[in-house]
């Protein structure tokens, strides 16, 4: 065998349709395209998803309900309510929450919510804070500090 000898299948090679080149072959004038319109110009028609002006599928769906948001932050909640047990000049940190067992979970970093009152004056170390928390932590006389950002 030589590399002369190598030749596609039969029958897998068509030849090109030739349009445009009058009535008699088959394909003329028009080539196939119909008589006027969008689909019937040269170029392309339209991309792919395109609906005609109206806001297409691709672009709808994530504004409806129940769609998940795409690299949504976890983090890890307490309520200020379940700090009010601590000792008074605490630090809290979410190493000394675990080791407390007021958390038994790690979802990601520490995030004070504002639920719950507050009488002890605390130094929390935290991710994140609601304002209410926040504000609730400092009528105590404690501090908020924001980590990790």
């Amino acid at each position: 065998m030589n590399l002369n000898d190598i030749a596609p299948q039969k029958g897998s090679k068509r030849r090109r349709r030739r349009v445009g080149r009058g009535i008699a072959a088959g394909q003329g004038a028009s080539c196939g395209f119909g008589m006027r319109g969008q689909k019937s110009r040269s170029g392309t028609g339209t991309k792919p998803g395109f609906e005609g002006g109206q806001m297409p599928l691709y672009r709808r769906v994530p504004k409806l309900k129940h769609f998940p948001l795409v690299n949504q932050k976890t983090y890890t909640i307490v309520n200020v309510g379940a700090l009010s047990s601590l000792a008074a000049n605490t630090e809290v940190t979410l190493e000394s929450l675990l080791e407390q067992g007021i958390t038994t979970t790690q979802n990601g970093p520490l995030k004070i919510l504002g639920d719950g009152e507050l009488n002890v004056a605390l130094k929390v170390k935290a991710a994140a804070f609601t304002k209410n928390a926040q504000a609730k932590i400092e009528a105590a006389g404690g501090s908020c500090e924001v980590i990790g950002k």
